[in-house]
């Protein structure tokens, strides 16, 4: 096999070659998602000889008909068995249970708290508020916008001045559902915990990308992470990837990608329709051209959070443009 050009690409085959020289039990994560496409093809090409590997993917219950029949095109291709598991508690229970998610899962986690307290969703100091509700710190915190904002005087992400005139909008609007984020814990992550457990598994291995942002790469700071006995230690191959070493990748090797991407004209997988997407618009107009069932279920299940949010973005839309008539004035 020719040698790839791209430094961050041998650089990351040589450290995958080391790394899972020092377990015994491993679990690949696979979401039939470009990033863990090219990280599978990756430990294909650098798997030790007799490595006690799994390859999993986490059916939440939401997935894309195009994904489970990448999944049997990945498991040709390599000749492996991609296990599929099911959730410890499928979306529409989650959602029934503890609310469905909106506009982000940090949104959704501080929105779920202050619901928990009967919050009456006022614009009041955080003191006064903290007075009434003094086992709600931390989402009071969020919800009068409390920590400082950047040195640039942008507003900082963890305030919810970050989201704009989204707490004008929840004072005049307060949802009369459930808001949850519970959906991805008890879908995916409690389903890889219980999975860690019964076979014993002492490496994961998934495809988070720190350029891809986000809650989930915000969380780590290097491709490794080691953890005490009991919780397995964690390779990311693909930490330091950024767009062009994907591309370059994808030429070298000839990765093919879902039809999510290639057909489809998406740019994720995962659970259709999740309305932490902000373009879950123009998924559920893909969905109702390409996979219709899905789609339905999808309206059926996140109903409340679609229209909250769709009232959210008119809401703000029309602020915006009252401001900047103001302004021009």
């Amino acid at each position: 096999m020719n040698c790839p050009k791209n430094k961050e690409i041998v650089k990351a085959f040589l450290t995958t070659e080391e790394k899972l020289k020092d377990y015994k039990n491993i679990m690949l994560t696979t979401s039939g998602g470009a990033d863990s496409d090219i990280m599978l093809d990756m430990v294909y090409r650098n798997l030790p000889p007799n490595t006690n590997i799994h390859y999993v993917f986490f059916d939440t219950g939401l997935e894309f008909q195009a994904s489970k029949d990448h999944l049997k095109e990945l498991e040709k291709k390599y000749n492996i068995k991609i296990e599929v598991e099911k959730p410890y508690k499928p979306i529409p229970v989650c959602c029934k249970e503890y609310g469905q998610p909106f506009l982000s899962k940090f949104i959704s986690d501080y929105i779920s708290r202050l619901q928990r307290h009967d919050f009456k969703w006022e614009d009041r100091p955080f003191e006064e508020l903290y007075k009434e509700y003094p086992h709600c710190k931390s989402a009071l915190k969020w919800w009068c916008n409390y920590q400082p904002g950047r040195k640039d005087g942008s507003q900082s992400k963890f305030g919810i001045g970050y989201y704009p005139y989204l707490k004008e909008y929840m004072v005049l609007n307060p949802p009369t559902f459930k808001i949850s984020d519970k959906c991805c814990q008890y879908s995916k992550k409690e389903a890889a915990k219980n999975y860690h457990k019964k076979y014993n598994i002492d490496l994961t291995m998934t495809g988070v990308r720190k350029a891809e942002k986000g809650q989930r790469a915000d969380a780590h700071k290097s491709c490794f992470s080691r953890h005490d006995k009991g919780k397995p230690d964690e390779y990311r191959p693909l930490f330091w990837f950024k767009k062009q070493d994907k591309i370059d990748y994808d030429e070298f090797f000839e990765i093919k990608h879902n039809r999510c991407y290639t057909v489809y004209g998406m740019d994720r997988t995962g659970c259709g329709g999740c309305p932490f997407g902000k373009d879950f618009e123009e998924e559920l107009l893909i969905m109702e051209k390409f996979e219709p069932k899905l789609k339905k279920a999808a309206e059926y299940i996140f109903k409340d959070s679609y229209e909250y949010t769709r009232r959210y973005r008119e809401f703000r839309k029309k602020r915006t443009e009252e401001d900047k008539k103001k302004n021009e004035e």
